[in-house]
Formats: C-alpha cells, sequence, structure tokens
C-alpha cells in the first residue's frame, strides 16, 4: 500500500500509440553483435589453453622429480660410478652404472648403442655367487640415450659382476647370444 497518506495520484492507463511505441520497440530485433560470440570464444581458448600449460606443468614435476632424485643418488656416500666401454656394430658406446651401495639400486644409462636388429634386445646380467641373474631387457629400437634404474635382487647373494648380451627380443633366462662384455666389480 503506498497510498498511505492519500496523497499519490490514481494510476491512469498509458496512451494507446505509447504503448505500441514500447511494445514495438521491446519486440523488435536487436542488431547482431560479434562481441559475445567472440566473448565465448575467448573463453573456451583460454580454458584450453589453461589445460594444456596445466598437464606441461605436471610432466615437468615429473621430470623435475626424477632429475632430483637422480642427483640424490649421485651425491650419496655410498655411490660407485662405473662407465664401461661397449662395441655395438661399427660403433663404441658407453654404459654407466650408478651403484647405491645404501639402497641397493642402479641407475644405468646407455648412449650411443647401435639399434638393435627386429628381432634382437641387448640384456643386461647381474654377475651372482649362484649364477647369471638378468638385470634388464633393453630393446634400443633407435640410437636414443636409455636411462633406466633397477633393484639389485636381494635372494641372489652378493652381486659380483656384470654382463651384457646380445639375445632374442623376449630375453632369455641365461645368456645364450653374443656377449659384449662382462665385467667384475
Amino acid at each position: 500500500m503506498s497510498d498511505w497518506i492519500g496523497m499519490t495520484p490514481a494510476p491512469r492507463a498509458p496512451r494507446p500509440e505509447l504503448k505500441e511505441r514500447v511494445l514495438q520497440r521491446a519486440l523488435a530485433a536487436r542488431p547482431w553483435s560479434p562481441w559475445p560470440i567472440a566473448a565465448a570464444a575467448l573463453l573456451v581458448l583460454a580454458v584450453g589453453a589453461t589445460g594444456v600449460l596445466w598437464r606441461r606443468v605436471a610432466r615437468i614435476e615429473g621430470h623435475l622429480t626424477a632429475t632430483q632424485d637422480t642427483l640424490d643418488l649421485l651425491r650419496r656416500p655410498g655411490t660407485r660410478v662405473i662407465t664401461i666401454p661397449v662395441a655395438t656394430g661399427t660403433r663404441v658406446g658407453a654404459l654407466t652404472i650408478f651403484v647405491d651401495t645404501i639402497s641397493h639400486r642402479w641407475l644405468v644409462t646407455c648412449h650411443n648403442f647401435a639399434p638393435n636388429a627386429p628381432d634382437q634386445a641387448y640384456q643386461l646380467w647381474f654377475v651372482t655367487e649362484r649364477g647369471m641373474r638378468s638385470a634388464a631387457l633393453m630393446v634400443m629400437e633407435t640410437d636414443a640415450p636409455m636411462i633406466m634404474a633397477m633393484d639389485m635382487p636381494s635372494d641372489a647373494g652378493p652381486i659380483t659382476g656384470v654382463a651384457l648380451s646380445v639375445e632374442g627380443k623376449r630375453g632369455s633366462r641365461e645368456p645364450s647370444g653374443p656377449m659384449l662384455f662382462r665385467l667384475e666389480l
């Protein structure tokens, strides 16, 4: 109730031509504007770019964590570094083993190895008091460097050496192919 003191004039209906003009203006088609579509496209682009950047940051964080783990391994007092020259075909590459004597883990890098034949792979072996134990199967389809981490077997006794052979693509239980090196530690 707005007329509490009785001073408000009585409501009147608008003139018919004014009412018609207001309704026509309200119902008339507005001119087309590209701005709402551009704003929506910009929003979609911003959301997509944020997703791409988020994935990239996650991948970089993973690489950073792996690098920090590697540096931590290299800086430990019980780390031993073994570099072994390896002749593969016409190339001379290097296999480097970072032995962590505290955690009993190896970080192995292979550089400048010739790619394997389609049905072959390099197989790394632990030489133990109980014989040869497979450490890793390395299928190298390109000449890109390879890095891998592995645990030393706890049930094989002390590791007394390391060897590398060329085996079938699925590997073998015992060395059967050409031995590229065998090194006593």
